[in-house]
């Protein structure tokens, strides 16, 4: 009766360091907070992750970037015209974050971008993350017709303009941005299509 219990305080520690660090980033998260938000105490926390918040972060970004990943065919998938599918993933993702109070961002992102000299443990975690994300967004276009060269140059100028989107919508406080980005992505797709139909 033990293991799901445990298992359950973990999953709770690696969740609400997710959520802080999606609202807040890395550095403003303290170890108190997270055990709060758990509702754990710091026994637990450091029984479960001895290296303490990094450790916890690190898995959160790895779970985290995971789930993401898996939002591209489950938006996309819907859609028969690669064309009408991008823009459509953009829209939702404008729609999450106003729902959201501005505040749904990616945690890799805005890690990443924190983090990038000073915790060179999670910048390593969240290049491996978002190396995932090509390859299997990589994939993910080549199964929908699109060359390999072509493929992985389309996700990466996509999450490219996603990560872009995100950090411009929240600081202007408008769905704006993901709605510019998803159209100027629809561009890139006519574009690419043109040169396979060519």
């Amino acid at each position: 009766m033990s293991e799901p219990k445990s298992m359950a305080t973990r999953d709770r520690l690696v969740t609400a360091v997710a959520e802080l660090m999606r609202v807040h980033g890395y550095n403003a998260v303290t170890v108190k907070q997270i055990t709060t938000a758990a509702q754990v105490t710091m026994g637990s926390l450091y029984h479960h992750f001895p290296h303490g918040k990094v450790q916890i972060a690190a898995e959160a970004l790895r779970g985290t970037g995971a789930a993401y990943i898996e939002l591209l065919p489950l938006l996309m998938g819907p859609h028969d015209e690669l064309r009408v599918a991008v823009p459509a993933a953009f829209d939702d993702a404008a729609r999450t974050l106003a729902e959201s109070g501005w505040m749904n961002m990616c945690p890799v992102a805005t890690v990443a971008g924190e983090i990038a000299e000073s915790e060179p443990r999670l910048r390593e975690v969240a290049a491996d993350v978002v190396r995932d994300w090509i390859d299997r967004g990589t994939a993910y276009f080549v199964s929908r017709g699109v060359p390999e060269a072509d493929s992985r140059e389309l996700i990466v100028a996509l999450l490219c303009a996603l990560e872009g989107a995100f950090v411009l919508g929240r600081t202007l406080r408008s769905a704006e941005p993901l709605h510019a980005a998803g159209r100027a992505m629809q561009a890139r797709v006519d574009t690419l299509s043109a040169r396979v139909e060519s």
